[in-house]
């Protein structure tokens, strides 16, 4: 094992910042909610306790494992998330919500099996590239089977369906293939390719060709399609410089809907501001910088491709949800990381930052 140093305490900083914004933000929009259950504060509660305390074990354990040892436990973690796709297709004990089937019901704990698989997936494909080496160009050993694994992942995760999921994996895995040294005419195929088949998606379906619909033109059906990207702008434009003060949203008495997942930012920007939208935006950029900055200097290849993987993805699904909400690209489906409800999607946030700290414990400061 190599020398070991302090891990990164800024990004530690960071992303405890990002946890208590996240939950003080929970709590706040979904008040109105919580009172369904008799509690104005279940939904807080529920993030605790399936969120953020399965998240920091996941953290601390991620942690405290040396960052190569995921190079042999990268294919078993891989297999062990497409079988759970395949459970959601297979099992009884499945969760519908708003037409997708996405979570397997455990009791009173659900889970999102794509939310870790983005991350079981990132891991493999660090260490699969990796291994490639010289042979990273090879249309043959590299490029086809690098298409057979992301076709066998599209079509899992399309099924649920869950598009937005799909996106963030198939942007990650992209920018991960270029970043190992893929010639730019490869890169440049699989996007044409995979524009191709997001064109077929909307095609296919009826929900997806609406929103695609009602992206071209938000204002076009005001009370249907176009209700929760019009109560979105609302609510983002009537905060101002300094927002209503929080707890003070409108828009989260049934107004607009997921006010504590989905469309959180929303009621972020009504009731904190532009202020309380640039501090979130500012400490996610910070931790960007430190991440980018572990991989810049990690101490070999892997540890280069795993940190700028799972910071890519992490970065991908905060900007396509602020993209969404603010009208600049269709409704997704995609939560912001560290900030909106849900208990999968922080606990998998969290266990890849664990993996980025473990890293950062082999990075000398002085290489800062």
């Amino acid at each position: 094992m190599a020398k070991s140093y302090k891990p990164d305490y800024v990004l530690l900083g960071v992303v405890f910042l990002l946890l208590v914004f996240g939950l003080v933000m929970v709590a706040s929009a979904s008040i109105i909610k919580g009172l369904e259950f008799g509690d104005r504060y279940y939904y807080a509660k529920h993030q605790i306790i399936y969120g953020i305390l399965p998240g920091l074990i996941l953290f601390l354990l991620a942690s405290k494992i040396y960052y190569r040892r995921w190079v042999k436990l990268s294919l078993p973690l891989f297999a062990l998330g497409i079988a759970g796709l395949v459970a959601i297709l297979v099992t009884s004990s499945v969760l519908e919500h708003g037409g997708a089937t996405r979570w397997i019901a455990l009791g009173s704990y659900t889970f999102q099996p794509s939310e870790f698989v983005k991350m079981f997936f990132i891991i493999y494909l660090a260490a699969w590239l990796d291994k490639k080496g010289s042979k990273i160009n090879n249309v043959k050993s590299t490029l086809f089977p690098f298409l057979v694994i992301m076709a066998i992942l599209s079509v899992l995760i399309i099924a649920q369906p869950n598009l937005g999921m799909l996106g963030i994996v198939a942007l990650s895995a992209l920018s991960l293939y270029y970043i190992s040294g893929a010639r730019l005419i490869h890169v440049f195929a699989l996007i044409v390719l995979g524009i191709s088949a997001l064109a077929v998606f909307i095609k296919i379906s009826a929900y997806r060709l609406e929103r695609f619909i009602t992206f071209l033109n938000p204002k076009a059906d005001l009370l249907d399609t176009g209700y929760q990207v019009n109560q979105a702008v609302i609510a983002i434009g009537s905060g101002g410089l300094f927002g209503l003060g929080l707890g003070m949203s409108r828009q989260k008495y049934n107004y607009l809907p997921e006010p504590f997942g989905d469309s959180i930012f929303a009621i972020i920007g009504e009731e904190l501001g532009f202020a309380g939208i640039a501090a979130l935006i500012t400490l996610f950029l910070i931790f960007i910088w430190r991440c980018f900055t572990i991989a810049k200097n990690a101490p070999d290849n892997f540890g280069k491709l795993l940190v700028s993987g799972i910071t890519i993805m992490l970065v991908f699904q905060f900007f396509m949800n602020i993209a969404a909400i603010t009208q600049f690209m269709p409704l997704t489906g995609v939560p912001i990381p560290f900030i909106s409800y849900g208990g999968s999607a922080l606990a998998s946030a969290l266990f890849g930052v664990g993996v980025i700290l473990n890293v950062s414990r082999h990075v000398p400061r002085k290489s800062y």
